[in-house]
């Protein structure tokens, strides 16, 4: 008598189950958890440089034999295809005419509606280092809200400088010098070698860019750009600033400050700065010739390497990864490189006639080291224009052999994407044919 009830007790079960089952799957076995796939490994070349595919499909090459023939637009040839023979010639029509391009088509204008900056020195330390500099920090304010953007310069100088001194201005990505940071420890190591910049004479200055502007997608409403935007506007207009333009601005103003410290020789001010920094000093340099000298480091793809020149990073890489860093009218040219009216051999040209000390790494391909060199080469014709000696040859030196005889100065160091100690020296012995410390 059990058996109809157990019986029919399985089938209201089962019944239960085929109505409910197929909805939500209730009654199927429970699969075991599918495997995470093994993270692919990212595709190498013959000698271990990353390769990478670009959204317009192009793939990095690092074969000097691929790399396929190019042209470069002459720095000496006027828009009209008249060329440019004599200096008054170039400061007149040619260089108006590449700075108009820059902005246009590659960093953007800065807008009239820029706002002012405000300096005030909140600190001095007369006996920083132990007694050898005399440390200043100084707080520029963007705009007149207390609230708003504003950066920190950290400024040394020699203790016993008798008189204004020239100063090595570096753009930072995030430390300070030692005295002011935590156990002196900075990523990168990417502060200078202060004690011997004091030695040699030298003042030392630093500013955080991202103190300027953020340095990610997004973010156009934050910092100097977004003090310059109308209610509602979330991007700058096409032709106007992205933030390598904003971050060479604050450069030019912080040198408008130097002007009024009578410690700072400012008219012996270099620019520094490394990577997209590096890019960065050398539109500053571009932009203002009150700077005297500019040092940029592995400025790489859209700085110091040639864009026509397709080995490392490329046009398409940076349109893709860093959108914000250029006016909107870059975005015409992934795909289009011989479309670009100008080079980075031009923008070293603007910076003509004050010189230029490049630098970049053997484990830096990406950046391309030697499309560097070959942009260097190719602002030659500018600084001899001018009155000024280029690099003194168009073969790329041996490696941790810097050219230093010319107004262009040059270093493939073996090592990384940075600043190395060697670099450093080499700029020193460069930069002490142009800055000239008080006795």
């Amino acid at each position: 008598m059990k058996t109809p009830a157990l019986h029919l007790s399985v089938l209201a079960i089962l019944g239960l189950v085929v109505l409910a089952g197929p909805p939500v799957r209730a009654a199927e076995p429970t699969a075991a958890p599918a495997a995470t796939p093994a993270p692919t490994a990212p595709l190498k070349d013959s000698h271990g440089n990353t390769l990478r595919r670009a959204p317009t499909g192009h793939i990095t090459n690092y074969d000097e034999d691929k790399v396929p023939p190019y042209t470069l637009p002459d720095p000496l040839v006027l828009q009209n295809g008249q060329p440019v023979h004599d200096a008054d010639t170039w400061f007149r029509q040619r260089r108006p005419e590449l700075l108009r391009l820059y902005e246009a088509e590659i960093y953007g204008h800065v807008p009239e509606r820029a706002p002012q900056v405000t300096f005030a020195v909140v600190e001095t330390d007369p006996g920083a280092m132990n007694g050898t500099a005399v440390r200043k920090e100084i707080i520029g304010h963007f705009g007149d809200k207390p609230d708003g953007p504003a950066v920190h310069v950290h400024l040394y100088l020699p203790a016993k400088a008798g008189g204004r001194v020239p100063v090595l201005l570096h753009l930072l990505f995030f430390g300070d010098p030692p005295a002011s940071a935590p156990n002196g420890l900075h990523r990168f190591n990417e502060v200078g070698p202060v004690a011997d910049i004091l030695a040699r004479g030298y003042g030392y200055a630093t500013f955080r860019y991202t103190e300027v502007q953020a340095d990610s997608a997004g973010t156009y409403q934050s910092g100097v750009i977004g003090l310059t935007l109308a209610p509602g506007q979330a991007i700058p207009a096409v032709g106007e600033w992205g933030a390598i333009s904003a971050w060479a601005w604050a450069a030019s103003r912080v040198l408008d400050y130097f002007e009024t410290d009578p410690a700072v020789d400012a008219r012996h001010v270099a620019l520094i700065g490394h990577s997209r920094l590096g890019k960065t000093a050398l539109w500053a340099g571009a932009r203002d010739p009150r700077f005297a000298l500019v040092f940029s480091s592995c400025a790489g793809e859209m700085g110091s390497a040639l864009s026509r020149r397709d080995y490392g990073e490329t046009v398409d890489d940076m349109a893709a990864s860093f959108p914000w860093w250029f006016a909107g009218n870059f975005q015409k040219y992934p795909g289009h490189w011989s479309d670009l009216p100008v080079d980075a051999h031009m923008l070293i040209a603007l910076n003509a006639p004050h010189p230029v000390f490049i630098t970049g790494g053997t484990q830096d391909q990406w950046a391309d080291p030697r499309g560097e060199f070959l942009a260097a080469v190719a602002a030659g014709p500018v600084y001899r224009l001018l009155g000024k000696k280029d690099l003194g040859t168009g073969e790329l030196p041996a490696l941790d052999t810097p050219l230093l005889t010319g107004d262009l100065g040059f270093l493939y160091h073996t090592g990384a994407h940075t600043i190395a100690p060697a670099d450093w020296n080499a700029f020193f012995a460069f930069a002490e044919k142009y800055l000239k410390p008080a006795p």
